[in-house]
């Protein structure tokens, strides 16, 4: 079995979390394609390979199929945006339910006819486990059929990444497609709950204040809270919440009963579990459990990095370029974990040892 017999391009690719999952096993991506083009540095200074900043609704499949090196079977992945199926965006739309304020989910249709006309041997998609009951579940529904109907076996899962070594609880629903017969998903490589912690992840990063950079990484910036936040910051204790707060520190909303429900914003993380999701608002104190365990700030774009798993010495940031801190956590809460994307690479490469013999 030789897997540079195959070549592979990523749709909807970001900084490439999931491509770098591929390049951690030694497979060849020829291409990543995203509508986000400050995505175009991250991407290749990271991976050795080619950005095409492309809308994926106007890419043709002789322009697709051109982006694969010539002769070698084609493998497509993708992670098409997950917002309209997240569950932060589809508050008051109850399970099932047509939000027909956004056609995002489209892309999942052009997704499809780009392996109608290209039809790689092998397709891979993850999203979120929501997507399966969007619109009563008819847009996936819709991509699987259309798979089989070109003579694909496709196989589905329901994960979380915890199980598969990223430091954070991350649901997430993979998609495999072959030619040559069902793909399996890889055993859990974390067992008996023994996750990568935040500890884990996050502990050997030397301390910052909020607002300042760390002078070795400029990605190791928290933002500067005001002074009622950092008052609210130190007023909560490891892995707890605005509810350890005096009330004159509560926000209006927490005197609302409708509020109390809402226990994660201002939290902190624990140090010895894994953490929550990182989303595009990751670095930002009131949108989530994304305060640092131990230090009175939110996690800086490093640190969300590294949750995401990310190595070490990703490089976001051209050294000649400005870029906000929102577009980057933007850039980081959008990607795959990159220990996800070894799991798919893993899967993938085991089925191809499978059907090579």
């Amino acid at each position: 079995m030789d897997i540079n017999n195959f070549s592979i391009v990523d749709l909807f690719c970001g900084v490439g979390g999931l491509t770098h999952g591929f390049v951690n096993e030694n497979f060849q991506v020829d291409a990543g394609i995203d509508f986000d083009k400050s995505c175009e540095y991250a991407f290749e200074k990271n991976n050795n390979s080619k950005f095409y900043h492309k809308d994926i609704i106007g890419l043709s499949a002789d322009e697709l199929s051109s982006f694969y090196t010539t002769d070698k079977r084609k493998i497509l992945v993708g992670c098409a945006p997950c917002q309209p199926f997240s569950i932060y965006n589809r508050k008051g739309v109850k399970d099932g339910e047509k939000d027909s304020t956004n056609e995002k989910w489209k892309l999942l249709y052009s997704f499809s006819d780009l392996v109608d006309h290209v039809e790689p041997e092998i397709v891979s998609m993850e999203n979120v486990p929501l997507l399966l009951k969007f619109n009563n579940g008819k847009v996936f529904d819709d991509f699987k059929t259309r798979l089989e109907n070109k003579g694909y076996t496709v196989s589905f899962y329901i994960v979380n990444a915890q199980d598969y070594g990223v430091p954070q609880r991350r649901k997430r629903l993979i998609l495999f497609a072959s030619k040559h017969g069902k793909i399996d998903l890889i055993e859990k490589t974390i067992l008996d709950r023994n996750y990568v912690t935040v500890r884990d992840a996050i502990g050997h990063l030397p301390p910052v204040e909020d607002g300042v950079s760390h002078p070795n990484d400029q990605l190791h910036r928290a933002r500067k809270l005001s002074e009622i936040n950092r008052k609210r910051i130190r007023a909560t204790k490891e892995g707890g919440n605005w509810t350890d707060w005096d009330n004159s520190l509560w926000l209006e909303c927490h005197k609302k009963e409708s509020g109390k429900n809402f226990k994660s914003v201002y939290g902190r993380m624990k140090w010895d579990d894994v953490a929550p999701t990182m989303t595009t608002y990751c670095i930002g104190l009131s949108n989530g459990r994304f305060g640092h365990p131990e230090q009175h700030r939110a996690i800086t774009l490093r640190e969300a990095a590294l949750i995401q798993s990310f190595p070490s010495n990703y490089e976001f940031i051209s050294p000649d370029k400005e870029m906000s801190a929102g577009a980057i956590a933007r850039q980081i809460g959008n990607a795959v974990p990159v220990g996800l994307g070894i799991a798919i690479a893993k899967s993938i490469k085991k089925h191809i040892e499978e059907i090579e013999g």
